[in-house]
């Protein structure tokens, strides 16, 4: 059961017409499946995060947010990118 609320939603996926949201709150995490259509367009996207009002385990309420959307997709790509280096070996030289 999740409880009626605001939650920060992230889109985990979208198959066929169905959109797997998990939501996140202070202590818990809940998935939701609803349908795409249920979305505003632009959010109908793998990793978009949206503000979200549930009732009685409904969708009420959801408004994309497109700044949070990018904020954490940059910063998941610079994590990327660091992971992605590779460290420097014994006798390796910065100068070639």
């Amino acid at each position: 059961m999740i409880p009626d609320g605001t939650y920060t939603a992230v889109v985990d996926r979208i198959e066929d017409t169905l959109a797997t949201l998990q939501l996140e709150s202070d202590d818990d995490l809940y998935n939701l499946v609803v349908g795409e259509e249920e979305l505003p367009e632009s959010a109908r996207h793998a990793d978009a995060i949206l503000d979200v009002e549930l009732q009685d385990e409904e969708l009420v309420r959801a408004d994309y947010d497109k700044a949070e959307t990018e904020v954490r997709r940059d910063k998941a790509q610079s994590r990327f990118d660091q992971l992605s280096e590779r460290p420097p070996h014994d006798g390796d030289s910065d100068s070639n």
